[in-house]
Protein backbone atom coordinates (compact mmCIF):
# COMPACT_ATOMS: atom_id res chain seq x y z
CA UNK A 1 0.00 0.00 0.00
CA UNK A 2 2.82 2.45 0.87
CA UNK A 3 4.05 1.93 -2.88
CA UNK A 4 0.88 2.54 -4.45
CA UNK A 5 0.42 5.66 -2.35
CA UNK A 6 3.94 6.92 -3.60
CA UNK A 7 3.50 6.85 -7.32
CA UNK A 8 -0.38 7.95 -6.74
CA UNK A 9 1.12 10.98 -5.01
CA UNK A 10 4.09 11.75 -7.97
CA UNK A 11 0.85 11.37 -10.28
CA UNK A 12 -1.03 13.91 -7.69
CA UNK A 13 1.82 15.96 -7.61
CA UNK A 14 1.97 16.08 -11.23
CA UNK A 15 -0.81 18.09 -12.33
CA UNK A 16 -1.18 20.13 -9.22
CA UNK A 17 2.84 21.01 -9.28
CA UNK A 18 2.27 25.57 -8.68
CA UNK A 19 5.77 25.64 -11.01
CA UNK A 20 4.33 23.56 -13.62
CA UNK A 21 0.96 24.73 -13.58
CA UNK A 22 0.63 23.85 -18.02
CA UNK A 23 -1.39 20.65 -16.95
CA UNK A 24 -3.72 22.41 -14.78
CA UNK A 25 -4.35 25.41 -17.55
CA UNK A 26 -4.95 22.45 -20.13
CA UNK A 27 -7.45 21.32 -17.73
CA UNK A 28 -9.05 24.77 -17.30
CA UNK A 29 -9.05 25.29 -21.36
CA UNK A 30 -10.43 21.87 -21.73
CA UNK A 31 -13.60 22.11 -18.86
CA UNK A 32 -13.94 25.93 -18.74
CA UNK A 33 -16.99 25.74 -21.65
CA UNK A 34 -18.68 23.35 -19.23
CA UNK A 35 -20.92 22.92 -16.15
CA UNK A 36 -21.90 20.29 -13.79
CA UNK A 37 -24.80 19.08 -16.12
CA UNK A 38 -21.92 18.08 -18.81
CA UNK A 39 -20.36 15.76 -15.53
CA UNK A 40 -20.38 12.53 -17.93
CA UNK A 41 -19.00 14.21 -20.83
CA UNK A 42 -16.10 16.36 -18.85
CA UNK A 43 -15.09 13.09 -17.24
CA UNK A 44 -14.69 11.17 -19.87
CA UNK A 45 -12.61 13.97 -21.67
CA UNK A 46 -10.62 13.81 -18.34
CA UNK A 47 -10.33 9.78 -18.59
CA UNK A 48 -9.53 9.90 -22.39
CA UNK A 49 -6.33 12.52 -21.52
CA UNK A 50 -5.16 10.25 -18.74
CA UNK A 51 -5.65 7.42 -21.36
CA UNK A 52 -3.17 9.21 -23.64
CA UNK A 53 -0.75 10.62 -21.08
CA UNK A 54 -0.09 7.02 -19.40
CA UNK A 55 0.20 5.41 -22.89
CA UNK A 56 3.00 7.76 -23.97
CA UNK A 57 4.90 7.24 -20.68
CA UNK A 58 4.21 3.30 -21.15
CA UNK A 59 5.63 3.69 -25.06
CA UNK A 60 8.55 5.69 -23.27
CA UNK A 61 9.66 4.03 -20.40
CA UNK A 62 10.09 0.85 -22.53
CA UNK A 63 11.95 2.54 -25.38
CA UNK A 64 9.27 2.41 -28.39
CA UNK A 65 8.87 6.31 -28.24
CA UNK A 66 11.78 8.64 -27.92
CA UNK A 67 11.65 12.45 -28.57
CA UNK A 68 13.49 15.75 -28.04
CA UNK A 69 12.62 17.49 -24.42
CA UNK A 70 12.44 20.72 -26.55
CA UNK A 71 10.00 20.13 -28.68
CA UNK A 72 7.56 18.56 -26.38
CA UNK A 73 7.87 21.11 -24.16
CA UNK A 74 6.64 23.57 -27.02
CA UNK A 75 4.10 20.76 -28.13
CA UNK A 76 2.68 21.23 -24.50
CA UNK A 77 1.87 25.09 -24.67
CA UNK A 78 0.90 24.23 -28.51
CA UNK A 79 -1.81 22.08 -27.15
CA UNK A 80 -3.47 24.51 -24.26
CA UNK A 81 -3.01 27.41 -27.21
CA UNK A 82 -5.07 25.28 -29.72
CA UNK A 83 -7.71 24.46 -26.72
CA UNK A 84 -8.68 27.96 -25.71
CA UNK A 85 -8.24 29.07 -29.09
CA UNK A 86 -10.96 26.51 -30.12
CA UNK A 87 -13.04 27.65 -26.92
CA UNK A 88 -12.88 31.48 -28.63
CA UNK A 89 -14.17 30.49 -31.73
CA UNK A 90 -17.06 27.90 -30.06
CA UNK A 91 -18.36 29.57 -26.94
CA UNK A 92 -21.64 30.33 -27.03
CA UNK A 93 -22.41 27.95 -29.27
CA UNK A 94 -24.20 24.77 -28.71
CA UNK A 95 -22.29 22.11 -27.82
CA UNK A 96 -24.56 19.34 -29.09
CA UNK A 97 -23.32 20.77 -32.40
CA UNK A 98 -19.81 19.83 -32.01
CA UNK A 99 -18.67 16.34 -33.28
CA UNK A 100 -17.59 14.54 -29.93
CA UNK A 101 -15.49 11.72 -31.68
CA UNK A 102 -12.63 14.75 -32.95
CA UNK A 103 -13.10 16.40 -29.19
CA UNK A 104 -11.92 13.08 -28.10
CA UNK A 105 -9.40 12.02 -30.36
CA UNK A 106 -7.61 15.97 -29.80
CA UNK A 107 -7.95 15.18 -26.25
CA UNK A 108 -6.61 11.80 -27.07
CA UNK A 109 -3.64 13.25 -28.75
CA UNK A 110 -2.74 16.11 -26.77
CA UNK A 111 -2.61 13.62 -23.85
CA UNK A 112 0.13 11.68 -25.17
CA UNK A 113 1.87 14.80 -26.15
CA UNK A 114 1.68 15.58 -22.11
CA UNK A 115 2.83 12.54 -20.94
CA UNK A 116 5.49 12.35 -23.26
CA UNK A 117 6.89 15.94 -21.38
CA UNK A 118 6.95 14.23 -18.30
CA UNK A 119 8.52 10.96 -20.00
CA UNK A 120 11.79 10.94 -18.84
CA UNK A 121 11.73 12.40 -15.12
CA UNK A 122 8.98 9.58 -14.66
CA UNK A 123 11.57 7.25 -16.27
CA UNK A 124 14.03 8.40 -13.94
CA UNK A 125 12.65 7.20 -10.93
CA UNK A 126 11.52 3.72 -12.18
CA UNK A 127 14.13 0.16 -11.79
CA UNK A 128 13.60 -2.87 -11.86
CA UNK A 129 12.14 -5.13 -14.91
CA UNK A 130 9.62 -4.70 -17.43
CA UNK A 131 7.04 -6.60 -15.36
CA UNK A 132 7.44 -3.83 -12.63
CA UNK A 133 6.80 -0.87 -13.86
CA UNK A 134 3.53 -1.99 -15.23
CA UNK A 135 1.65 -1.48 -11.65
CA UNK A 136 3.76 1.77 -10.64
CA UNK A 137 2.21 3.26 -14.16
CA UNK A 138 -1.20 2.38 -12.79
CA UNK A 139 -0.57 3.71 -9.63
CA UNK A 140 0.43 6.83 -11.51
CA UNK A 141 -2.42 6.76 -13.44
CA UNK A 142 -4.40 6.79 -10.87
CA UNK A 143 -3.31 9.92 -9.36
CA UNK A 144 -2.60 11.47 -12.56
CA UNK A 145 -6.97 11.28 -12.83
CA UNK A 146 -7.52 11.78 -9.24
CA UNK A 147 -5.69 15.77 -9.64
CA UNK A 148 -7.52 16.29 -13.29
CA UNK A 149 -10.84 15.60 -11.42
CA UNK A 150 -10.07 17.84 -8.70
CA UNK A 151 -8.85 20.70 -11.16
CA UNK A 152 -11.95 20.34 -13.14
CA UNK A 153 -14.29 20.59 -9.94
CA UNK A 154 -12.89 23.55 -8.65
CA UNK A 155 -13.15 25.21 -12.37
CA UNK A 156 -17.14 23.97 -12.49
CA UNK A 157 -17.35 25.45 -8.82
CA UNK A 158 -15.84 28.84 -10.23
CA UNK A 159 -17.94 28.90 -12.98
CA UNK A 160 -21.05 28.39 -11.25
CA UNK A 161 -20.32 30.88 -8.91
CA UNK A 162 -19.51 33.15 -11.91
CA UNK A 163 -22.15 32.70 -13.65
CA UNK A 164 -24.87 32.39 -10.79
CA UNK A 165 -23.62 34.72 -8.14
CA UNK A 166 -21.89 37.81 -10.59
CA UNK A 167 -24.28 36.79 -13.86
CA UNK A 168 -21.69 36.12 -16.18
CA UNK A 169 -23.37 34.45 -19.21
CA UNK A 170 -21.75 31.01 -20.09
CA UNK A 171 -20.12 32.65 -23.59
CA UNK A 172 -19.08 35.57 -21.67
CA UNK A 173 -17.19 33.42 -18.67
CA UNK A 174 -15.70 30.87 -21.85
CA UNK A 175 -14.10 33.88 -23.77
CA UNK A 176 -12.31 35.76 -20.37
CA UNK A 177 -10.80 32.06 -18.93
CA UNK A 178 -9.72 31.17 -22.74
CA UNK A 179 -8.44 34.77 -23.17
CA UNK A 180 -6.42 34.70 -20.33
CA UNK A 181 -5.35 31.08 -20.90
CA UNK A 182 -3.59 32.58 -24.04
CA UNK A 183 -2.25 35.58 -22.46
CA UNK A 184 -0.21 33.17 -20.22
CA UNK A 185 0.30 31.03 -23.08
CA UNK A 186 1.96 33.06 -25.62
CA UNK A 187 4.91 34.07 -23.57
CA UNK A 188 5.74 30.37 -23.12
CA UNK A 189 5.51 30.30 -26.53
CA UNK A 190 7.95 32.88 -27.56
CA UNK A 191 10.71 31.51 -24.38
CA UNK A 192 10.94 28.37 -26.07
CA UNK A 193 13.80 26.63 -26.27
CA UNK A 194 12.98 25.42 -29.67
CA UNK A 195 13.79 28.69 -31.27
CA UNK A 196 17.43 28.56 -30.21
CA UNK A 197 19.20 26.78 -32.49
Amino acid sequence: MSEFWIYFQIGLKHVLDIHAYDHVLFLIALAVPYAFKDWKRILLLVTIFTIGHTVALFLSVYGVVAIRVNLVEFLIPITIFITALFNLFTAGKSSKTESINVIFFITLFFGIIHGLGFSNYFKGILGGSANSKLLPLAEFALGIEAAQILVVFVVLILSYIVQTIFRFSKRDWTLVMSSFIIGVIIPMLIESEIWNR
